[in-house]
Formats: C-alpha cells, sequence, structure tokens
C-alpha cells in the first residue's frame, strides 16, 4: 500500500460511513480487488478513527449540550432532563455493538469479508431500507425516540459487525421502520456511531500504534486517518441536506448496482 492508495482508502470510508452503503462492506472489497490486504481490519479501525472525529465535529453541538445536561450544567431543568435522557438511550444502545465486536469481531473478520458474502449482504440490507423508506409512518421526530426504540436500533447497529450490512444503513433501517423520520433516523443513528467508533479505536489504539511503526506505515495510517476524515464531514453535510427532500432509495438501488457489479467481477476471475 502507497500513500495514493491510503488516501483513497479514506475517502472510501468517509464517504460510506455515513451514506448507509456499509463502510466495511466497501473496504473489504476494496483489500480484495486492490490487491492492498497487508493493512486489514487494523487499517480499517484507524480509518474509522477519522470518522469520528467528522462525526463530533459535525455535532458538537449535540455532544457539548448532552455531556452538560449529564454533569447538570444545564440551565433549563425540562430541556437537560431531555438531553440527558437522550444520552442515557445513546449509551444503552451501545451496549449490544459492543457486545457483538467482542464475541463476534474476529469470526465476522475471518468467514464474512469473502465478496460473495459481501455482495449477497448488500443487496439483502439494501432491500431491507428501501422496504423501510417505503413503507415507513415517518411520524415521530427525534424528541419522540424512546427506550425501546434505542435498545430495537442498537441491536440493528450490532448486525453491522457483518460486512456489507453497514453500520448507518441498519440503525436507519430500523429507525424508518419504528416510524421515525428521516431527519431523526439520521440524527439518532449518527449519533450513536460516535461511542462505538470511539470504543473500537481505543481497543485497536495499541495495535494501531505498533502496525503504524512497523514497515514505516505511519505515514499510511495518519493519511488514511485525515482522509477520512475530512470525506466523511463533507458527507455527513451532503446527506443531512440530501434527505431533507428525497428518500434513500437511490442508496438501496446502489447497493444493487455494487452487489451485480461483484458478482461479475468475481464470475470473470473464474
Amino acid at each position: 500500500m502507497n500513500i495514493i492508495t491510503a488516501a483513497i482508502f479514506g475517502i472510501i470510508q468517509g464517504a460510506t460511513e455515513f451514506l448507509p452503503i456499509s463502510s466495511s462492506g466497501h473496504l473489504a472489497l476494496a483489500h480484495y480487488f486492490f490487491g492492498a490486504k497487508e493493512a486489514g481490519l487494523t487499517f480499517d479501525v484507524a480509518l474509522h478513527l477519522g470518522t469520528l472525529l467528522a462525526i463530533v465535529i459535525y455535532f458538537r453541538d449535540d455532544f457539548w449540550q448532552m455531556g452538560k445536561a449529564v454533569l447538570g450544567l444545564n440551565p433549563e431543568r425540562g430541556e437537560a432532563k431531555r438531553l440527558r435522557t437522550m444520552a442515557w438511550y445513546i449509551c444503552l444502545a451501545t451496549l449490544p455493538g459492543v457486545a457483538a465486536g467482542l464475541l463476534l469481531g474476529e469470526p465476522a473478520e475471518k468467514y464474512f469479508r469473502h465478496p460473495a458474502m459481501v455482495a449477497a449482504v448488500l443487496a439483502g440490507a439494501g432491500l431491507l431500507l428501501l422496504i423501510a423508506d417505503q413503507a415507513g409512518r415517518r411520524v415521530r421526530d427525534f424528541g419522540k425516540i424512546t427506550l425501546l426504540d434505542a435498545l430495537l436500533i442498537g441491536l440493528a447497529q450490532a448486525c453491522a459487525i457483518i460486512p456489507g450490512v453497514s453500520r448507518s444503513g441498519s440503525t436507519i433501517t430500523c429507525g424508518l421502520a419504528l416510524g421515525l423520520t428521516r431527519q431523526a433516523a439520521i440524527r439518532f443513528s449518527f449519533l450513536l456511531s460516535a461511542p462505538i467508533i470511539f470504543g473500537a479505536g481505543v481497543y485497536k489504539l495499541p495495535e494501531i500504534i505498533a502496525q503504524g511503526q512497523m514497515g514505516g506505515q505511519s505515514a499510511l495510517f495518519a493519511t488514511g486517518f485525515l482522509a477520512s476524515a475530512i470525506s466523511g464531514y463533507l458527507f455527513i453535510t451532503f446527506l443531512m441536506h440530501y434527505i431533507r427532500a428525497r428518500s434513500f432509495a437511490i442508496f438501496a438501488y446502489y447497493r444493487f448496482l455494487v452487489a451485480a457489479l461483484v458478482i461479475i467481477a468475481l464470475f470473470l476471475q473464474r
């Protein structure tokens, strides 16, 4: 892998982490077809930390207000209670993803990253997104999210341990199926992503540092991290504006297209 490839992977991560099209699936395909397999999951985690920076910067006011509410620094009691409740919902909804990562992280890395598997999951999850987007009632806004909603969306996030499912795709799909508006589903999905990415990054940080020092890969990790952060911020901004007047259908169709192209590519390699 070289600097240009690392930057490309960072851009892919930044785009696909927030668009509901699966960052892990795209990275698995990129590793396979570009032949850049030496970095592996540790490099992918470094790219995820770049998207974490993008989330924190874009939603800095949300995190700041929730942090103040948890610490009891908000002056308005009603608003403080709402923010504190949402903070706890996000914490509780993170637990299924943490459990999935600890219990199934290595098996998922070993058994579910083959392109054929990724293609099948991309198409299947895309179909669920399309159904939820078209059939969901979309009547409840962000302030109407309940504890049950949070837990179910958290379980959906845990499914994203499988490449191709998509963390944002699974949580948005679940939110839409529960009757949330598109804007509410996206916002909760993005806020929910921060703790799980942070936890994975801290867990893998020793490996990232060690692997970055081996063979002079520190520059590759730094390049991927920065490319992921910049592209991630741009794509969050894009999606938050795009979805105000449009549906998620185009992302489902994109998933179908990628799945078909992967199957064709695999067939031609035979």
